[in-house]
């Protein structure tokens, strides 16, 4: 529906530099986190029939592609992302043929589907895992094992092989009695990271690669794809380990140091990620694959995304969502839109000449940005707050992404026990910090967790106003798997799909602006205003034709910053005006007074 609906991007508008321009580029993406995305059977847990459910809602909606958190088989230990057959649906969400019942449907209304691939690591209950704990198998280098340092008892405390801790909370190194050697990884223990150093893990990949895309998938977002390469010495060591030649860096706060600088963008990822490309993308069309990219700067990213460089099309940044962040994830400062506007811009100036930006703020990683930037404290601050935030976002030059609810405003969970988190990071943060380091207060790191806690995102999706959302049966025998936030009465779907001001249909607006403008979906991004406390403003140019965004990113109204008034010095008229957080004629008004209302963004043809 939506792609047979979407007007083609002339090569005349140059996207990524690749010619013809790819069909995604003036495509919209919408992220489903399946579990809390529809409910079919009454088990709490989301599931691929429950999608299947609502095709229509999202064709309605006017999104492209849909991109599926994992999916299949695993002990859930990460939900989903420890993966324990690669080729297996879990039975939490379905069956191969539930799958292939989604991929026939979703196409028949032009949706194509991208499934989230993780290959940094597995579940430590993969057969290439199990098989790997014996030291005479094949499969025995397939993982990063390394024995207990030298003079310690193996398993003992102080053993590991060098000091680095997990993302997830305590040491990245698990003991195995079984093979008598530790295993790295950088997230859960369940979780250990495979060895792309041997060609046969690569080769095992691709082929499963291969096995999907033969199926009808339309591409990937593939987990952490930049910290599959790793720092090593000429022999082969990592950082810190006995006998390495590369030194480890001081440990911090929690009595570890960090893995990040030497696992993310390593040194050979540029010749894994074009090897990839050759065995699993050349000679197909119509695919889109996406790396999620820690550790990866904004000229790297066109490096990347450079279609030159036959590597990926697109990759997730993410400086721009670490701005309020300060050391540790869990030290949080206040939002400043000068902070938000530098990474954004850096972003965008990078991919100017070659490559491609994804544009997100949400995602089943990051707090909903209504409560972490906006205001949701009452109806009419949230909804403005969303608008805002959208409009933003996809005004923008790249390919947007939205998560399951944005497009709804749906707000944070506002969680206050620790019991009603289900999220490993944060259960696993809460101990190391609070309970074992101690360099954290119980009180702070609540907050932190209420603030930007990855289960914010991850409440099941509001449907309706009914007792569990429309999620799944109100006479439901089980619970939804984490508790639906009470707001949804209000918040839903059902109560904003007809309605003319509300934030779905603020989205909808959105969408169809960039499919059927080649300025917004393509065109040059010049930033405006550099400087503003208040106000962040662009301009998107096509030729003759050109476009003005500027949007007051605060609680307050703001003035028009002088180069915005200037461009505006001969006055606006509602027919300039394409798209406004409130309507147009309130930013004409506005504008005529030099100002900007509180949360007001506005899209102006010049």
């Amino acid at each position: 529906m939506t792609n047979f609906n979407r007007s083609t991007l002339p090569d005349t508008v140059r996207s990524n530099g690749a010619t013809p321009n790819p069909w995604w580029a003036n495509a919209v993406v919408y992220q489903i986190y399946p579990r809390s995305f529809q409910d079919s059977n009454g088990d709490g847990i989301g599931d691929l029939k429950g999608i299947t459910s609502r095709l229509d809602y999202l064709a309605d909606l006017g999104v492209d592609v849909l991109w599926l958190s994992p999916v299949y088989r695993s002990p859930q230990d990460d939900n989903g992302y420890d993966i324990s057959d690669y080729q297996d649906i879990d039975p939490l969400f379905g069956t191969l043929e539930d799958m292939d019942e989604l991929l026939a449907e979703a196409h028949k209304r032009g949706l194509r589907i991208v499934m989230d691939l993780v290959v940094n690591h597995t579940s430590d209950e993969h057969a290439w895992f199990q098989a790997s704990r014996d030291k005479n198998d094949p499969h025995a280098d397939w993982y990063w094992w390394r024995p207990a340092k030298p003079g310690h008892e193996p398993g003992t405390p102080g053993a590991e092989p060098n000091q680095w801790g997990s993302y997830f909370g305590g040491s990245a190194w698990e003991y195995d009695p079984k093979r008598g050697e530790y295993f790295f990884h950088q997230y859960s223990k369940k979780q250990p990271d495979l060895n792309w150093e041997n060609p046969e893990v690569r080769k095992a990949v691709y082929k499963m690669m291969n096995w999907w895309m033969d199926r009808g998938i339309d591409g990937f977002r593939m987990d952490v794809i930049t910290q599959i390469s790793k720092v090593i010495d000429k022999n082969g060591k990592l950082p810190g380990e006995a006998g390495s030649e590369i030194a480890d860096n001081p440990v911090g706060e929690e009595g570890y140091s960090s893995p990040f600088p030497f696992c993310s963008d390593g040194p050979r990822i540029d010749e894994f990620l074009a090897e990839m490309r050759r065995e699993v993308f050349e000679g197909r069309e119509g695919y889109m694959n996406v790396g999620e990219a820690p550790g990866i700067t904004p000229a790297r990213n066109e490096h990347v995304t450079d279609p030159a460089n036959k590597e990926l099309d697109m990759l997730f940044l993410f400086d721009h969502v670490g701005i309020d962040q300060e050391g540790s994830k869990w030290n949080t400062v206040p939002f400043e839109v000068k902070n938000l506007r530098d990474r954004m811009t850096e972003q965008q100036e990078a991919v100017r000449k070659a490559g491609w930006a994804s544009l997100f703020f949400c995602n089943h990683d990051q707090p909903r940005v209504v409560s972490r930037w906006g205001n949701d404290s009452d109806r009419g601050s949230r909804e403005l707050s969303a608008k805002a935030f959208g409009m933003l976002l996809h005004m923008h030059r790249g390919t947007p992404y939205i998560y399951e609810g944005e497009e709804l405003g749906m707000t944070n969970a506002h969680f206050t026990k620790l019991e009603q988190y289900r999220d490993l990071e944060a259960l696993n943060g809460y101990r190391q910090r609070v309970e074992e380091a101690k360099c954290q207060s119980s009180e702070s790191m609540m907050a932190a967790l209420a603030l930007i806690g990855r289960d914010n995102a991850r409440t099941p999706m509001q449907w309706d106003a009914s007792k569990y959302a429309g999620f799944t049966a109100p006479d439901a025998p089980v619970e939804p798997w984490i508790s639906v936030n009470p707001n949804h009465v209000e918040i839903n779907a059902a109560e904003e799909f007809d309605d003319p001001e509300s934030v779905y249909t603020f989205y909808k607006k959105l969408i169809a602006m960039r499919h059927n403008s080649a300025t917004i979906a393509a065109g040059e991004w010049h930033l405006l205003a550099a400087d503003d406390e208040q106000v962040y403003a662009f301009t998107r140019v096509d030729g003759d034709d050109t476009i003005l965004v500027a949007v007051n990113l605060t609680d307050r109204s703001a003035a028009l910053p002088l180069d915005v008034a200037e461009l505006l010095s001969d006055g606006v008229n509602e027919s300039q005006v394409l798209l406004s957080t409130y309507d147009a004629m309130h930013s004409v008004k506005s504008i005529a007074h030099g100002e900007l209302a509180r949360w007001e963004g506005v899209v102006i043809q010049l």
